[in-house]
């Protein structure tokens, strides 16, 4: 059923040359809170630099039971985007931004080309095959998007192997371009394709783009082969499309607070306003979800909020009879898919909170058959049907798995999963995402990565129980995944729990003697997993002697749901702690010192940045809070924008170097929160370390568009964790 939306892509490359080096006895910064810290590193005092924006003050009062709070710097928000007084003074923390990092712009213009040159710029991805074709997605040299292609298969008659390729050259069918995102952003300052579906009898696709950053998206339907309009575009939708059938398309739309809440059927041809509502969910703390099943012969909507979620179904055959298929019930999320004359459906409860799998009959859905058990000590994340085969994607002590079963015939019983073969991986911690597969075939694709090794593509025989490499990562400049070491470590968090760290360094760099500089990244929220995958520009930290950790913290779903379930509401704490704990680990095992650890978290996860830096501002020299969801009460109080959970305070002390990041358009972190954040920390901060915001005004919460352009941000955080530790060469022998 493919539920997993945060893909890292990602086996089986050999793990040579792991390396055991001796601990050394290192002398650790004291892990008090009650040290102050100042900055003592050249190139970081604001003292040397102009005067930063100071926001003016502007007394908002809010009060709800009682209790009146005084928000200053509410003026900033701003829905339309468009007040001159807050564009304005967005400029001068952009500006001010620029001039603080002008001094090294030389060397982040370097650093920029470092990171570019790395890529592959002229480049197929692994071609995935529907019907008689072939499809992938083809990168150009200079060019900052992909272009769509196709090829025909000569032999399409044969059934897929695991050792298929898809022939070029001369004497190969012609490559049909489809659709080309370069030529569709031109002149624009941001475009993203949110959705390509290719309709089943491959004549037509259907795509969403997003001109602006703030995921509203407009479907177009175009003729493969002579790129011609079909009907006129839908517009104001997510970028949640599917066929039902050849001619006739679901989506999702979206309230006035962004929240999905109806989904439609569109024939095509007929115009938008004549779309027929298949459902209006009323309840906003539900938001709708759609998604094919893999046999393609069934769509389903599912109505979720963060404890419960239940799903309707439809025949694409007969798309105007939506039907419920599991009933709304407070605690219970269930997810469907088919095959042949069975649905399969995951379900989850405060019993089952690791989840069970069920099968039942598509004619009578209340038969239900246990196929897996619910087991406390692993948690059951995804199934991916095929015809023959069941794929099941699971969590256990923190690490991903595929197992793999073979189901009788259709038609047969199907009583229960006998067997089951597990994919093997080498690297000791890794990340794993489901791909789209062939339904028909035996042939599982799926991605890998990990912190060493670059993201693949692997097609698994279920049969036979043997994984091809289709496709990996070209990284350029002289990259050896051997050169790099990588391992997960557990820190003791304060009430005892275990909570893990995946860790990669280059072995003939670090020294393990607590000089190491490190940068520890962090999430912990809605139950999403931050699994250690590869990233190309993160090697120009690692290749310059950083150690990189990620803190798998609660809140996040990688030791199971429980796991999520002890990082909310109140217990939202122990994300926070956790994460402390981690930093505390690796600065008493000599990975680093309070003088060489950085911190970085994005979104959710920069709250989890502000929250540390206010309860242990001491422990670390720098930190970045990208887009940081930051102003959580007034948020969580606002009923016209999306929620979450805990506030923590902006107090009058001394913090470490700090960079935050925004987008304009963004519409799940607004951007006013980081710029109240930056304007309170102003304010009360009473150290001399530099504090810089960033304000992408062409942008959403995922940065720029243009894979090029997002590698600006990379250089321009990278340079300035670099600046703040000292580590800056002269611009001279950075060239060299």
């Amino acid at each position: 059923m493919l539920r997993s939306v945060f893909c890292k892509h990602t086996l089986l490359i050999s793990t040579s040359g792991w390396l055991n080096l001796p601990r050394v006895i290192c002398s650790s910064s004291s892990l008090s809170s009650s040290d102050s810290k100042t900055s003592t590193a050249t190139m970081m005092s604001q003292s040397k630099l102009p005067s930063p924006p100071v926001a003016k003050k502007v007394e908002h009062k809010m009060e709800l039971f009682g209790d009146v709070r005084v928000d200053n710097y509410y003026w900033l928000r701003d829905d339309s985007r468009s007040d001159p007084e807050v564009l304005a003074y967005l400029k001068q923390e952009n500006d001010y931004f620029e001039s603080a990092m002008s001094g090294t712009k030389k060397i982040e213009d370097n650093m920029f080309a470092e990171l570019k040159g790395r890529i592959k710029q002229e480049d197929v991805s692994a071609p995935f095959r529907q019907g008689s074709y072939y499809y992938y997605t083809r990168t150009l040299e200079g060019k900052e998007y992909v272009q769509h292609c196709r090829r025909l298969i000569h032999n399409n008659e044969a059934p897929p192997s695991v050792h298929d390729t898809m022939e070029t050259g001369p004497d190969a069918p012609p490559e049909h371009l489809i659709l080309d995102e370069n030529v569709k952003a031109e002149g624009r300052g941001f475009y993203s394709v949110g959705c390509f579906q290719v309709s089943p009898d491959n004549k037509l696709v259907a795509y969403a783009e997003d001109t602006k950053g703030d995921e509203i998206y407009t479907v177009y339907v175009i003729d493969i082969e002579t790129g011609t309009p079909v009907g006129k575009p839908l517009v104001g939708v997510t970028a949640s499309v599917e066929w039902a059938g050849n001619e006739a398309l679901v989506y999702i739309t979206m309230d006035e607070i962004l929240r999905p809440d109806k989904a439609w059927l569109h024939k095509l041809e007929a115009d938008q306003s004549n779309d027929i509502c298949l459902y209006h969910e009323k309840d906003d703390i539900y938001s709708l979800g759609l998604q094919a099943s893999e046999s393609k012969k069934f769509l389903f909507i599912a109505s979720e909020s963060k404890i419960t979620r239940f799903v309707f179904y439809l025949d694409v055959s007969k798309p105007e009879e939506l039907r419920v298929l599991t009933p709304r019930v407070v605690g219970v999320d269930t997810a469907a898919s088919h095959r042949g004359n069975h649905f399969f459906i995951t379900r989850r409860s405060d019993e089952l909170f690791n989840s069970e799998l069920l099968a039942c009959p598509v004619d009578n859905t209340s038969e239900t058959t246990v196929l897996i058990p619910h087991r406390e000590s692993v948690k059951l994340q995804d199934i991916q049907l095929f015809i023959d085969h069941l794929a099941v994607y699971e969590r256990e002590g923190g690490l991903q798995k595929i197992t793999t079963y073979r189901l009788p015939a259709v038609g047969e019983p199907l009583k229960s999963l006998q067997g089951g073969k597990s994919v093997e991986f080498i690297d000791p911690v890794y990340s794993i995402d489901p791909s789209e597969s062939v339904f028909s075939s035996r042939i599982l694709r799926f991605h890998y990565s990990s912190l060493r090794t670059p993201p693949s593509v692997y097609d698994y025989d279920m049969d036979m129980g043997i994984s091809v490499l289709k496709k990996i990562e070209t990284v350029l400049g002289g990259f050896d995944t051997n050169n790099y070491f990588t391992e997960r470590k557990w820190a003791s968090a304060s009430d005892g729990t275990q909570i893990p760290i995946c860790i990669v360094y280059r072995k003939n760099l670090v020294k393990l003697d607590g000089s190491d500089p490190l940068l520890l990244y962090g999430y912990g929220s809605y139950e999403i997993c931050n699994d250690p995958a590869f990233n190309s520009s993160r090697l120009s930290l690692l290749d310059r002697g950083f150690i990189f950790a990620i803190a798998q913290i609660r809140g996040g779903g990688e030791l199971g749901r429980q796991w999520y379930e002890n990082g909310k509401f109140l217990k939202k704490k122990n994300t926070f702690t956790d994460f402390i704990a981690c930093a505390e680990y690796l600065i008493k095992n000599c990975y680093c010192t309070k003088e060489k650890l950085c911190i970085e978290g994005r979104s959710a996860g920069g709250l989890l940045i502000g929250a540390v830096l206010n309860m242990r501002p001491d422990l670390f020299k720098a930190a970045v809070a990208a887009v940081p969801f930051v102003d959580v009460l007034t948020t969580m109080l606002d009923p016209t924008i999306p929620l979450t959970t805990a506030e923590w305070e902006v107090k009058a002390q001394n913090y470490p170097h700090i960079l935050v990041t925004a987008g304009l358009n963004d519409p799940r972190v607004m951007y006013s929160e980081p710029a109240k954040f930056v304007a309170k920390l102003r304010e009360m901060k009473t150290d001399d370390n530099i504090l810089l915001f960033k304000c992408e005004l062409g942008a959403g919460h995922f940065s720029k568009s243009g894979r090029f352009e997002r590698l600006r941000e990379a250089a321009f955080t990278y340079t300035f964790l670099m600046r703040a530790l000292s580590m800056l060469p002269s611009v001279g022998s950075e060239q060299s």
